[in-house]
Formats: C-alpha cells, structure tokens, sequence
C-alpha cells in the first residue's frame, strides 16, 4: 500500500519550496515508515534548495526529525511500531573498510532506503541526506532510526540528527575537549553553540565564542560561552591569545568553513593543539597556509564528519543527559512553526533571526 501525505519539496534551484502531495510506499526489506513529530529546518536544506549539494531536483526537503514507527518491513530487528526514534544519516553498513576497524562512525557505505518516493505523477524525489522529513510521514532504512526515551520533546530530540550532534560531537568526539582546556569556537551559529555546549558538558575550563554578530555572542553565553569576542571589532586570534595567557587554545573549533576562518582557528590555537573544521565550505574554496607553520605548530588539523557520532551511541545519552537536566536541548529552538511555513524560515536563517525553527507536526 501507498501513502498520500504532505511534504516539503524543492522542485528547481532557488525556487521557493512548495508544499505538495507526494507517494510514500510501504516499507520493504530493511527499511521503516516514520511519522514524522517535529523536523528542524537546518542550513542544509537551504544549500539544497540553492543546488549547492548536487542538481538532482526535485529534493524532498528535511532532515533533523524525530518520530514514531509506524511500520517496518521484512528481517527488521532492531526498531518496531511504536518505537520514539531519531532519524540519522549515518546508518552504518557494518561492513566497509571503516567499519571492520572497529570506527563505525566513519562508516563510508552508509544505508538509505531502496525504495523511492514520488510526486504524484510519479516523479522520483530525491530525499535530503537520505531522510526527507518535512512531511507527515516518511520512508528511510531501518537503520536510520535511532530509539530513544519517548519522554523526549520531538521538538528537540530531533534536533540531534545533524545540527546539534554535529557540533557537540565536534567537541567531544572529534576535538576530545577535556576537563581543564581551553576551547575557542568561531561562529555562533546552531552547530557553534552546540560546540559550546559540548565544550561545557565535557569540563573545558575555558569557552571562547567568536563572532561577528553580537546577539549571537549572547546567546553564546547562555550555552555555556565564559568569553566572547566580536571579530568584527578584534583580532579574532590575538583575543584568543590573550584570554589564554598568550598561547591560544588547547582546541579551535570552526563552525563556519571559510578560508580566512580557518585561518584564524589555525593560529588561535596552542602548540601541539587542535583545529577542528566542522563548518561546510563550498567546493570552490581554497586555503593556502605556509608549510612551515603548518610543520612548526604541531598538532592536529581534524574535519568532524556529523560530529564523528555513532548515533545508537549518541542520541540516547545524550536525550538522557537532556531529560537529566544537564544539557539544554530547548534552547536551540526559537520558534515551532508548521509545514507551509518552511520558506519563511528559511528567510528568517538568513537574517540571522533565528537558532532553529522546528517544523512541529
């Protein structure tokens, strides 16, 4: 059987999105129908409705979701009707190079359904990372849920499948933040503060958030931020420098992915420290740095692939650190809008004006 639903779609670059009805078939092997409860709308969604990931339009638009299983189709084992799940983009093969080494979390062949959702005249959709969940109901591969406690908000739980895991986990699992160092976060964004938060959650002594925009620096501080420094005003890394006895921070982490950014990251660290690029430059961006330096700082210069997480890992401890009271899943979200409002906030993410706007269904 086929479901009729409504759904978020992309149909040609920089176009506004439409609200349209598309076809979701029932789940076949391996794979899992989700309601979906709440999306986020990430900056991702955005560089797919501007081409910026590939040209394979019509895009069915979402990806930050959570939701409940509403079916699942032949030898699923691991999630049933009913399961509260988290849907991913990393739904490891088990099988790759990656992950025979035991480093599932850089799974290089990961699973998405076989099957493909369609518009209605029968045009194939082509699902954001595999997902596609501004919608009422969606089709991924079983292994792109991810069970946790239904005592979780859908609102925020879904907000650790690519945004907030990808910065807690730039801190944490890439960037090995411990307890006593000293972090810089440049760009204070959705996924920098969620670096902040992952900073404080492992112990740093020290949270330095950068940024041009000084709203943005507050709501730093409430994420856990102790400095902030507007770069519009300072030299980015002699600040750093300063507020770390004029050595730079154990660990840099860039949540913007530009050139000069990187840069800055690079020399605001301490010898033998860490830079961590999780920010997503675009394909024509170059960097150039002396070799020399390079050499002589030492360390290690790290790009964090969706916060380097292993999702069954990942998303129930950390829904059981937010259910604790310990890390403030809440406020990463401004607003909670509905599906037809997903181009407004789009237009709202480019202003500025918001952290997230969650699509609540």
């Amino acid at each position: 059987m086929a479901h009729q639903v409504r759904a978020v779609v992309a149909r040609e670059k920089g176009a506004p999105v439409s609200l349209e009805t598309i076809i979701v078939p029932d789940p076949g092997p391996g794979e899992a129908l989700v309601k979906i409860q709440a999306c986020g709308v990430c900056h991702t969604d955005l560089h797919y409705r501007e081409g910026g990931i590939n040209d394979d339009f019509p895009f069915f638009l979402g990806h930050e979701a959570a939701g409940v299983v509403e079916s699942v189709g032949e030898g699923v084992t691991d999630v049933a009707p009913g399961d509260f799940v988290i849907l991913n983009w990393r739904a490891v093969c088990g099988q790759c190079r990656a992950c025979r080494r035991g480093r599932p979390w850089y799974c290089f062949n990961t699973h998405n359904a076989k099957q493909k959702m369609t518009l209605l005249d029968g045009t194939e959709l082509s699902p954001a990372l595999g997902i596609g969940a501004f919608a009422e109901k969606t089709l991924v591969h079983a292994g792109q849920c991810t069970k946790v406690d239904p005592a979780a908000s859908p609102a925020v739980a879904g907000l650790l499948g690519c945004g907030v895991m990808a910065g807690i986990g730039a801190a944490i699992n890439t960037g090995n933040v411990g307890r006593g160092d000293s972090v810089a976060v440049i760009g204070c964004g959705g996924v920098g503060d969620a670096a902040i938060a992952g900073s404080r959650l492992a112990g740093a002594a020290k949270i330095i958030a950068v940024d041009i925009d000084d709203r943005k620096l507050e709501t730093a501080k409430k994420m856990g931020a102790t400095h902030t420094v507007n770069s519009r005003e300072n030299d980015p890394v002699e600040a750093i420098q300063a507020l770390t006895g004029g050595n730079g921070a154990d660990v840099v982490i860039d949540a913007v992915g530009r050139p000069e950014t990187y840069k800055q990251a690079f020399y605001a660290r301490d010898l033998a420290g860490t830079v961590v690029l999780v920010g997503v430059p675009t394909p024509d961006m170059k960097l150039e740095l002396p070799l020399i330096d390079v050499f002589g700082r030492g360390g290690s210069l790290k790009s964090s692939w969706y916060g380097d997480c292993l999702p069954s890992r990942d998303f129930p401890m950390l829904i059981d650190l937010y259910l604790q009271g310990r890390l403030d899943l809440g406020a990463f979200v401004t607003e909670t809008i509905a599906l037809d409002d997903v181009e407004k906030a789009f237009e709202r993410m480019h202003h500025g004006d918001v952290l997230r706007s969650v699509v609540v269904l």
